[in-house]
């Protein structure tokens, strides 16, 4: 067990573009930060969630009250050059906001504290806040602009303007599981390190390009294309769609995942839009369409399809039983298919795993680019 020793603490605030003012103190980096202020209502996981990319631009508000009790894992590099314990390489919040930040933490796989990671990473956090008042009211104006402001004032700033993907995908091509097989083109707009490990447990061989790369000149040769998760505005990601369109044409199996469904469906030429305060946590309930089926998921999404713009050919595949808001796509005849929450998981309940198992056996079936 390691007990933390904190310099004298220090006060800062968060505040809202609607003027709401939260006073708490400092636990992170000793600077200012803005961005889209979101809430996570997960139990456990804040190593997994504040390395997930689909959060770059975001500062996240943590609704389990005690948070830092079990420290942060090892930054070991697994054997696939990927950290074995997040996932991405590094942290992609702006900010982090909590109830209750522990400074005693003890865990067998612990090997630094929460807040030493964060100091590490520059990002600035604060505890002591209200963070129920502050969850119900984005649940009820909807998710907010704000920032942390520790002594300098800063503007708020709107990451959805940005476009967030170029920002977090890969620069360079990179392939995973050389001699696997089948070859699975990895479009890149903010891959989970976990989809890739879900991708090479069952033999895959992984190609991971940009989220502009052209997919289609003749460099890789792949039976398969899978488009990931990411954050921001999908409709920012031109290139994507244009590379998806292109795939469609030449029949190619498709499978995505979160930003990938909503990519999936603007090539197909649906609309997507923004959700009020969007779907953060790892116990969303979605049922199978034409099904009796439930399953419990993880997500991390601020736009949904609307699945009323669905052209002729397209389905809803699985539905949010909370809110009725659109979790999968799928086209009846051909080999494309997508989901909106997360069956790699981490964290969260792995029930839907077995999408993986079924895109790959479709590639294996049909598979050719």
């Amino acid at each position: 067990m390691l007990i933390e020793n904190p310099e004298k603490e220090t006060k800062i605030r968060l505040i809202l573009e609607d003027g709401s003012v939260f006073e708490g103190f400092s636990f992170g980096a000793k600077k200012s930060a803005a961005g889209e202020v979101v809430f996570n209502t997960g139990m456990v996981g804040y190593p997994e969630s504040l390395t997930d990319p689909s959060y770059k631009g975001q500062i996240l508000v943590l609704t389990y009250p005690l948070v830092g009790n079990y420290g942060v894992p090892s930054e070991k590099v697994a054997e696939n050059s990927m950290k074995k314990f997040f996932e991405s390489g590094e942290i992609q919040v702006e900010g982090l906001v909590v109830s209750d930040y522990s400074h005693t933490y003890y865990h067998w796989n612990a090997a630094k504290s929460l807040a030493d990671w964060l100091i590490e990473n520059n990002k600035p956090a604060l505890y002591g806040i209200d963070t129920r008042a502050l969850t119900k009211k984005l649940r009820e104006k909807g998710t907010m602009l704000g920032k942390i402001v520790y002594y300098e004032d800063i503007d708020f700033d709107d990451p959805n303007k940005r476009n967030l993907v170029a920002e977090v995908s890969i620069k360079e091509p990179v392939i995973y599981g050389e001699g696997g097989s089948p070859a699975i083109m990895a479009i890149d707009c903010g891959i989970k390190n976990n989809i890739i490990r879900c991708l090479l447990e069952r033999g895959a061989k992984v190609i991971r390009v940009p989220w502009d790369y052209p997919i289609h000149n003749g460099k890789y040769k792949f039976d398969g294309l899978f488009i990931s998760n990411g954050p921001g505005d999908p409709k920012m990601c031109t290139h994507t769609i244009e590379n998806i369109r292109a795939a469609m044409e030449k029949d190619c199996v498709i499978f995505g995942i979160c930003l990938g469904n909503q990519l999936l469906a603007l090539a197909a030429g649906a609309d997507t839009y923004k959700l009020k305060y969007g779907h953060r946590s790892q116990n969303q309930p979605c049922a199978e369409e034409g099904t009796r089926r439930c399953y419990i998921t993880a997500q991390n999404h601020g736009f949904a399809v609307n699945a009323e713009t669905l052209p002729e050919g397209w389905l809803p595949w699985f539905t949010n039983a909370n809110d009725h808001t659109n979790e999968g796509i799928r086209h009846m005849k051909k080999p494309w298919m997508s989901v909106q929450f997360h069956p790699e998981a981490a964290c969260g309940p792995v029930d839907t795993e077995f999408l993986f198992d079924k895109f790959l056996e479709i590639v294996k079936k049909d598979g050719r680019d």
